[in-house]
């Protein structure tokens, strides 16, 4: 199997480089390779390269920016997934890719099915679910993974702002009212590997892509919000004096940008259809260590 993968030096991406060593020939670009925003570019590097299998974590995630940049922000999470889907009908590829809760407005207090409505409150969910509109219109056999409160030991994300603030400060006033489930990356690209190989013992690879296309929510299990994900990152965190911690609510910490007040997402269909899951704790603690 030949894998195309963009956005090698993204938190995922990253570690999808790594997990799918082995489970075929995988070229693996970055931005300089192959950039989102040029469509041109992405149409002629899938007809050069050829793949069986097109893996798309890249994405343009500045979720804030995106509110002043809503142009780019669909180029990149809208348009270039429709690129790379009609480039995969034409090649009988299959494809995977990676959105997020954000296509969700947050107003259910169970967690999200697949199935469930969207309703975007942002500009970067808005264009996350154009993405995958366009896949799904496109008829091609493909996998959609929404996941969430994406973080690593790499890169920029909320564990690594909070390991830098709590250093810096006394004190840190933390959101308290949005929930969710923060996901490791390296969770996110393990079971994402594992999902690819079982595809490739299967005797009839066309027809299993087939049956599993769909959408499916990829988080690690149980839930919290800001503040308690805060305060589990500082009871795993070696730091010797930690600052105090101060719950607030999400009016008090305006940003551009709106958030999905309960964004967590049910992965039991994942887990039927391909492996667990583990804990959010667990995987930090691991992360951490």
């Amino acid at each position: 199997m030949r894998i195309l993968l963009t956005g090698k030096t993204g938190q995922v991406g990253y570690e999808l480089e790594r997990s799918l060593q082995g489970l075929g020939e995988l070229i693996a670009l970055d931005r300089r390779q192959m950039d989102l925003s040029d469509l041109a570019q992405v149409r002629d590097v899938i007809r050069a390269v050829k793949p069986d299998l097109i893996i798309n974590p890249a994405a343009y995630t500045a979720v804030d920016k995106a509110e002043s940049e809503p142009e780019l922000a669909m180029r990149i999470n809208g348009e270039a997934p429709a690129v790379m889907a009609m480039e995969a009908k034409k090649l009988g590829a299959a494809m995977i890719h990676f959105s997020t809760d954000y296509v969700f407005d947050g107003g259910k207090a169970s967690p999200y099915l697949e199935n469930d409505p969207t309703g975007p409150i942002n500009v970067y969910g808005a264009t996350k679910l154009a993405g995958e509109q366009a896949i799904r219109d496109a008829g091609i056999a493909h996998l959609i993974l929404r996941t969430s409160w994406v973080y690593g030991m790499r890169g920029k994300n909320f564990l690594l702002t909070m390991l830098r603030l709590a250093q810096e400060r006394d004190e840190l006033r933390v959101v308290v009212d949005q929930h969710g489930a923060p996901t490791w990356c390296r969770t996110i690209a393990d079971t994402t590997a594992h999902m690819v190989a079982q595809s490739m013992v299967s005797p009839l690879a066309p027809q299993w892509w087939q049956e599993r296309s769909g959408v499916y929510h990829l988080t690690s299990q149980g839930q919290t919000t800001w503040f308690g994900f805060t305060q589990t990152i500082l009871d795993n965190a070696a730091i010797m004096q930690k600052p105090v911690l101060v719950p607030i609510r999400t009016e008090e910490y305006p940003l551009p940008a709106r958030r999905p007040g309960h964004s967590v997402l049910s992965s039991e269909k994942w887990m039927r259809s391909f492996c667990g899951l583990p804990n959010w704790e667990n995987a930090l603690k691991l992360c951490m260590s």
